[in-house]
């Protein structure tokens, strides 16, 4: 490790009082930014599971704490202390930080200073960290804070789009893209432009965040897009009972020109909404419907 590296660690392992000196690099622990799907434990990878079981740090908002306690990835509340140090099973000591939107910038910064004491760090993030997650800014933060001697490693996740398509059935079998109507970092216009090229090269498209304007965002691919094209809204794929925004995991499939119309099912951050295209098709079989868009004109005798 360089001197300006060794400095910077130490630097960062003081603002945040943690125990012990700095470790050589090669006793470093490693950053995991963890995927952990829907919420749901089981919609986790058992990479994310182990990693999380086994992590000496886990950095996680309330929510996502609650649904990895329910299969024991994370202990009871009443098995964690004041200063969110537990024990586990096996004797070993874990400590649990809470996350929230405000703090992201200091956890990254706790997180460096913990990885250059010797810990392992899982910082959990919904869904797929690469997918409108806590990848980036991980990367972003190590270059502004010269952390380039810590080790970061992505766990995957199930993205809403994957977890929506499983419920549906087959929506995503052709091309598809998501597109964030969030506007934080970017204007509408752009997020215009890319929803009509979307909606003229053909793919199928999953509109994130929709709680921004998701009206406009419709307006705008009606454009270019014909109205009996099959619309699905999903509130909290994959997480069942256990939905936050409207008590339940629930869809609704209806069509382009009537997607406005359902103001009451957008639950906000964890509602989804998937547009198909002209191949798209509502397919029902005995027990209920579903959306199916072909992957060209294959027939039976074609697989």
């Amino acid at each position: 490790m360089s001197a300006d590296a060794e400095g910077d660690a130490a630097d960062a392992a003081e603002e945040f009082d943690l125990d012990g000196e700095v470790v050589p690099e090669s006793e470093y622990g490693t950053l995991y930014v963890v995927g952990i799907g829907p919420g749901l434990p089981d919609e986790m990878t058992q990479r994310a599971r182990d990693v999380i079981r086994t992590a000496d740090c886990v950095v996680a908002s309330n929510l996502y704490q609650e649904f990895l306690r329910k299969d024991g990835t994370l202990p009871p509340e009443d098995r964690v202390d004041g200063d969110g140090v537990f024990e586990r099973p096996d004797g070993s000591t874990g400590e649990l930080v809470r996350s929230s939107m405000g703090r992201q910038v200091e956890l990254a910064k706790e997180a460096f200073a913990r990885v250059r004491r010797g810990e392992d760090v899982a910082h959990v993030s919904g869904g797929d960290p690469n997918v409108y997650g806590k990848s980036d800014l991980v990367f972003t933060m190590a270059e502004a804070e010269g952390a380039t001697d810590v080790p970061i490693e992505i766990v995957p996740g199930v993205t809403a789009a994957l977890g929506l398509a499983g419920n549906l059935g087959a929506p995503l079998s052709n091309d598809f893209c998501t597109v964030s109507l969030s506007d934080k970092w970017r204007g509408w216009a752009e997020i215009e432009e890319k929803l009509r090229a979307a909606a003229i090269s053909g793919f199928v498209v999953v509109l994130y965040n929709c709680w921004r304007d998701y009206e406009r965002a419709i307006d705008t691919l009606r454009e270019e897009r014909a109205d009996d094209v099959p619309v699905a809204i999903v509130n909290d794929a994959g997480r069942g009972e256990a939905g936050r925004n409207l008590e339940d995991e629930t869809f609704t499939i209806t069509t382009l020109g009537e997607a406005d119309e359902h103001d009451e099912e957008v639950g906000g951050m964890g509602t989804s909404i998937l547009v198909g295209t002209h191949e798209t098709e509502v397919w029902s079989n005995d027990h209920r419907d579903y959306l199916v868009t072909p992957r060209g004109g294959r027939d039976v005798e074609d697989f």
